[in-house]
Formats: C-alpha cells, sequence, structure tokens
C-alpha cells in the first residue's frame, strides 16, 4: 500500500467518525425535544440516517438524508454515554456557566453539542482529548457563527480536565514512555504528518 492511499485511509475515517459525532448531536437534540427513548433513537437512526443502503445510488444517499460512511460503533457508544452520564455532564456545564446561564437556557442544538461532547469525554480510554474537543468544535462552527464556538471550546476544555483527571495520569505516563520510545526520526516525521 503507497502512502496516498493510506491518507485516502485516514482522510474516509476522519470524516466518518465526524459524520458519526453530528448524528450524535442531531440524536441529542431528537431525545430530549421529541421525549424519544435513546434505543428508539439509534434504531432509527440506523435504520434511516446512517449507513449505506445495498445497491443505493451513493450520490442520492446524502441528499435523501443518509449519511453512509458514518462510524456506527462511534454513534451507538456516544448516545449512550451521552443519555448515561447526563446529570453529571449538565452538572459541570452547570459549573462552567455563569449563574445567570442555567443548562435549560443553552439553545437545544448546543446543549445537544455539549452533551454529545461531555459524552464522549467520558468514555474511558476513549479518544485523545484534544481530539474531541477539535471535532466538537468544528461542529459547533457548523451550526453557530456567533460566540458559541469560542463558549464551546471553554466549556469542553474544563469538562475534559474535570472527566478525564483520573484518565490524565494513565495517559501522561503512556506518553511518556510512547516520547521515550520515539526516535529523533519518529518525532520529526510526526510533526510534518
Amino acid at each position: 500500500m503507497n502512502g496516498s492511499q493510506d491518507e485516502d485511509r485516514t482522510h474516509a475515517r476522519t470524516r466518518s467518525r465526524t459524520a458519526s459525532r453530528v448524528a450524535v448531536v442531531q440524536a441529542l437534540f431528537q431525545i430530549e425535544q421529541a421525549g424519544d427513548t435513546p434505543e428508539a433513537v439509534i434504531h432509527q437512526f440506523l435504520r434511516h440516517r446512517l449507513g449505506v443502503v445495498p445497491a443505493a445510488d451513493h450520490g442520492a444517499e446524502y441528499e435523501d438524508g443518509r449519511v453512509p460512511e458514518a462510524d456506527i460503533r462511534l454513534f451507538e457508544q456516544v448516545v449512550r454515554s451521552a443519555v448515561a452520564q447526563r446529570e453529571q455532564i449538565d452538572a459541570l456545564i452547570v459549573d462552567v456557566l455563569p449563574a445567570s446561564w442555567p443548562v435549560g437556557r443553552l439553545d437545544p442544538v448546543l446543549r445537544a453539542l455539549l452533551r454529545a461532547a461531555g459524552g464522549e469525554l467520558a468514555v474511558v480510554g476513549g479518544v485523545p482529548t484534544r481530539v474531541v474537543i477539535n471535532e466538537y468544535l468544528d461542529i459547533a462552527h457548523g451550526f453557530f457563527s456567533g460566540d458559541e464556538p469560542k463558549m464551546v471550546n471553554g466549556v469542553l476544555d474544563t469538562l475534559a480536565r474535570r472527566l478525564r483527571a483520573s484518565d490524565t495520569a494513565s495517559a501522561s505516563e503512556a506518553e511518556a514512555e510512547t516520547v521515550a520510545e520515539e526516535t529523533p526520526e519518529d518525532a520529526h516525521g510526526a510533526e510534518g504528518a
């Protein structure tokens, strides 16, 4: 396999994970607004919105509201985590926001986005914190054009520190071991990637 194929696979995987995170925000919004159960919404998304339909015209799938390259496992994991950890995530959001901005006063999409990110950050041994924050910041920029992305950045930074406090020590130790094992060539190659 050549470098171009590796880059294409990495880009496709990144795109599929981003698509999954956008779907998580939409699913959490639907769960809250319609009062649907998480499992019912997950089932609806899997059946009607995510994944490839066999023998379908791939160009039409996006037009029909389908996201064919979504990472289904990530979608299910984050929706379930966000719902299971909702009270803890909301309490952390309340701690970060000014007293005049309770969670209920937030825009429902913004609330769903923060809960989605919190749900993913709560997954032990999950995706690196920096990746999660960057992904949800990109999603925030897709939904909002005002100051909301700045607020998302601040809230997620604090959520990450609090939700991953126990993981931080383990991650730091693992990172230190990885860095110690890297050669100068490896470190230089990683920067250029």
